[in-house]
């Protein structure tokens, strides 16, 4: 017996929209038309096992990629770029990009960074950095023991992963020191934005299936949910001007227990933008469901396994 799936019609409908420009606020950015390139991994960064400040510099293939995402005046007016790690031991994948909090805005990195800005932007296009920290999500080969909310180890995926750890509030406070110093450091550079992805150390302060904390970043209030981003938002928005645009990357849900909801997403993204940020890109799954099972969702008959929160 086979189960009827709810289907999305579709019809002719008016694209110009599309091409329309589009205004950011608070920052006042114009993005020339509708068109946005969703962050996705490189892995073309530098890396070198032995000398770990060698690691994560932007290559000259980075930088082309970049140049012909960015070419013509009609291509995309928002170019979203892959994990920018801040740390180089806790790395989501090989060749990520890196900006540590040790790393001047000078030398061989800097001026990588600023090529690759330079190149996307030729044409008209934003640049964004998406700025990120793996937490819990950093393998066992980089690895053996990683920050997170909780001591909440993450044991459904076929990878083996770091033991997590809660981070104490020192180290809470150091990750929103590398997370602004990241953004200054894009900011001179010549990008534009710091896009703090969610799906990863941030996400899981947010999510109660990862945060067990009973202290004031736990999960009791959204208040405290959002503390650590709200740290490092005022963080940001201390040290750049208030043309640079600041946004977030956000699970819409979760598909497991304890994790974020549609309902969740929602609230989080009135809150978001009470804080001033641009912009929120919602996503969806985790590393131990990432929804592609899930029925009630129908997911493997949507263009996109999120589609019902938008």
């Amino acid at each position: 017996m086979t189960t009827k799936r709810e289907r999305y019609g579709s019809g002719p409908v008016n694209a110009s929209p599309l091409a329309q420009p589009l205004h950011f606020e608070p920052s006042g950015r114009i993005a020339k038309n509708r068109f946005l390139k969703s962050p996705m991994a490189e892995a073309l960064a530098t890396f070198d096992p032995d000398i770990p400040s060698k690691r994560g510099i932007p290559t000259n293939e980075i930088v082309e990629i970049y140049r012909r995402w960015g070419q013509g005046k009609n291509n995309w007016s928002v170019i979203v770029t892959g994990n920018i790690d801040i740390d180089y031991e806790d790395i989501a994948e090989l060749s990520d990009m890196i900006i540590t909090v040790n790393d001047p805005f000078e030398g061989k990195r800097f001026d990588q960074f600023r090529a690759l800005a330079t190149a996307a932007k030729a044409d008209g296009s934003l640049i964004l950095g998406q700025v990120s920290h793996p937490g819990r999500q950093v393998s066992a080969r980089f690895q053996t023991h990683a920050i997170s909310a909780s001591a909440v180890p993450l044991t459904k995926y076929a990878e083996a992963f770091a033991i997590p750890y809660a981070a104490s509030k020192e180290e809470i406070g150091r990750i929103v020191e590398w997370f602004a110093h990241a953004a200054e450091y894009l900011y001179k550079a010549g990008c534009v934005e710091l896009h703090a992805a969610y799906g990863f150390l941030l996400s899981q302060f947010l999510s109660r299936s990862t945060n067990k904390r009973t202290d004031e970043y736990g999960v009791q209030t959204l208040e405290n949910r959002l503390r650590l981003i709200s740290g490092i938002v005022q963080a940001v928005k201390a040290r750049v001007p208030s043309t640079f645009m600041v946004a977030a990357k956000l699970n819409s849900v979760e598909f497991q227990e304890g994790g974020v909801t549609p309902e969740d997403a929602k609230e989080l993204c009135e809150k978001l933008e009470e804080l001033g940020l641009d912009f929120v890109e919602l996503s969806g799954g985790a590393f131990e469901n990432f929804g592609r099972m899930e029925s009630h969702w129908h997911v493997q008959q949507q263009p996109s396994l999120v589609y019902p929160s938008a």
